[in-house]
């Protein structure tokens, strides 16, 4: 007896999966180079470590002007307090603040002030390396 043709009632994944699969690995390519943090002038100074590498850090940007931002989300002044006790201090964080060069010098002593009034004891300071430091460590290799 031949076998009648009809419609199949199954479900095909397989073009679902191929898909999936391919922007799984787009996803997990792109996902690093977003994470690059904000764009900022910073001053050099001649000994620099290189910022931790885990994700248990925040870092803490004034931008030129003078805007506040905890990693990448904006924050204002008057509520940087509260955020730093919930996000910093209650989780046992470490912070890193990065300024611009051009921002005055109240507006950072301002900033780390407030951060002291959050209980943050322990503050990172990013900053860039120095172009003439390096080149007068790099002299002083070379005369040895």
């Amino acid at each position: 007896m031949p076998r009648k043709k009809g419609f199949v009632s199954e479900i095909n994944v397989t073009p679902f999966v191929d898909v999936m699969m391919v922007l799984l690995i787009i996803f997990m390519v792109t996902a690093p180079m977003m994470d690059s943090g904000l764009d900022v002038d910073l001053p050099q100074a001649k000994q620099v470590d290189t910022l931790p590498s885990d994700a248990e850090h925040l870092v803490l940007t004034v931008r030129e002007d003078g805007t506040l931002f905890l990693d990448t989300y904006e924050v204002p002044l008057e509520e940087l307090e509260e955020r730093l006790v919930a996000l910093v201090k209650e989780k046992e964080r470490a912070l890193f603040l990065q300024a611009d060069k051009a921002v005055p010098y109240g507006i950072v002593v301002d900033v780390m002030g407030r951060i002291k009034a959050a209980g943050i004891e322990k503050l990172g300071v990013v900053a860039m390396p120095s172009t003439e430091g390096a080149a007068a460590q790099s002299g002083a290799k070379a005369s040895r």
